[in-house]
């Protein structure tokens, strides 16, 4: 069984920095991808980004590009997302995944953390 914790969330001021960590256990090597997604109130979960950890191959999506990255730490079973330049558009909860289901690395995913709440203040 996958498990999925994830942590680093909490309050950060506009132009802030915060890093996001994800722990995974009981990974295969099927579970390749590990990717972050983002729910704001009332909105639509949104894909931020995913990595490849055999290859350590990232992609970002639109909320990622140019201001976040993802890595991996395969010995600590770890992906992290480095957020930079937060802005109040930012605040949402961060889920981590794995389990591709299907062959674009956006999705859909099996195995899901609980979250983390990312706040921005202005």
């Amino acid at each position: 069984q996958v498990h999925l914790v994830e942590s680093g969330g909490g309050l950060v001021q506009v132009g802030g920095s915060l890093r996001l960590s994800c722990v995974a256990s009981g990974r295969t090597a099927a579970d390749d991808a590990m990717a972050w997604f983002r729910q704001a109130p009332g909105k639509e979960r949104e894909f931020v980004a995913a990595i490849r950890w055999r290859s350590n191959s990232p992609w970002n999506g639109e909320p990622a590009k140019g201001r976040f990255t993802i890595a991996v730490d395969s010995a600590k079973n770890t992906d992290y997302l480095n957020m930079n330049k937060v802005t109040p558009e930012d605040t949402a909860v961060y889920y981590c995944a794995t389990g591709l289901l299907s062959e674009s690395i956006t999705g859909p995913y099996k195995y899901w953390g609980q979250g983390t709440q990312v706040s921005v203040s202005s």
